[in-house]
């Protein structure tokens, strides 16, 4: 195949105009652990680490439904010395927590487990994560590391490389945890802009896959919400239910301070047709879009 013939699956998402919103994956505890050398396409699982020790984090991170990220600052391929790793919870109200440590044997990761049953430490500044997992998904190395360059310039102390995260066709992916917000349709300009909002609790619909704390037809439903409205803060509306409607949901949101109001919006699912949603895919998949119909104040 000739570098002209090369598929990037970023570039046809853009060009099919692929819905963003709806489209961040559930979760709300995060493991990360910074790991300098080279990351296998699969991630934390395919690391050659001591196997107790690996089938302990593992364990603990799924009994608490943990998503497990490998990180590295940008740029820092040094393999020597500590690494750290960190433990970010979100309780889907508004609480966030941090534990950090280092490690420098395999044997020290196991101090996350314990981690995984410990609140942690409130108030400390989230951490912003670009997904840049080239073995993964060739655009997220290709649009995700200018992206995690130009934040980590602004904010080097926040912002780390991560491996996948999802939705290779939306890069550059940058999470910010634990608030448990994904960005997506990422360039290094509007990813700083993203970001500045972001740490000011000012999020905007502009490449918002959605919050991580809400289901998908939620997600993009208070998408829809901060399009017609603005932008608002994290936390700023939230979701108090979600019914079963014709062909998809009634999600009802409410507001609050200057963003008070009550509202019903409409979200109608649909599959799209089968076709080639990464760079490495092995085959043609549908995905479920969420359209959101209506809007309604109550």
């Amino acid at each position: 195949m000739t570098p002209p013939d090369r598929f990037f699956c970023a570039d046809a998402a853009r060009a099919r105009d692929d819905a963003i919103a709806g489209t961040a994956p559930f979760g709300s505890v995060w493991v990360l652990i910074e790991y300098r050398r080279a990351w296998p396409a699969n991630g934390f699982d395919g690391l050659d680490l001591d196997p107790e020790t690996k089938t302990l984090v593992f364990a603990a991170a799924r009994a608490s439904r943990a998503r497990i990220l490998l990180v590295r600052r940008h740029g820092r391929r040094r393999p020597e010395g500590s690494g750290r790793w960190a433990v970010l919870h979100h309780d889907g109200f508004g609480a966030l927590r941090q534990r950090w440590g280092s490690w420098h044997r395999d044997r020290d990761l196991a101090q996350i487990v314990t981690a995984l049953d410990s609140p942690g430490e409130p108030g400390l500044a989230p951490v912003v994560l670009v997904c840049a997992h080239g073995l993964h998904d060739t655009c997220c190395a290709v649009r995700g590391r200018p992206v995690g360059r130009a934040l980590s310039t602004r904010w080097p102390d926040l912002v780390w490389e991560c491996s996948h995260v999802g939705g290779d066709r939306f890069a550059a992916n940058v999470v910010v945890v634990p608030d448990g917000v994904y960005y997506g349709n990422l360039d290094p300009h509007s990813a700083v802009t993203v970001v500045e909002d972001h740490l000011a609790d000012r999020i905007r619909a502009d490449h918002l896959r959605g919050y991580t704390t809400l289901r998908p037809p939620q997600q993009a439903a208070v998408a829809a919400v901060l399009r017609r409205f603005g932008p608002a803060g994290r936390h700023d509306y939230a979701v108090t239910a979600t019914d079963p409607a014709d062909d998809g949901w009634r999600v009802r949101v409410s507001g609050r301070g200057p963003h008070a109001r009550l509202l019903d919006v409409e979200v109608r699912s649909r599959h799209t047709p089968a076709r080639q949603l990464t760079c490495r895919g092995p085959a043609n998949s549908s995905a479920v879009v969420h359209d959101v119909t209506s809007i309604r104040g109550l």
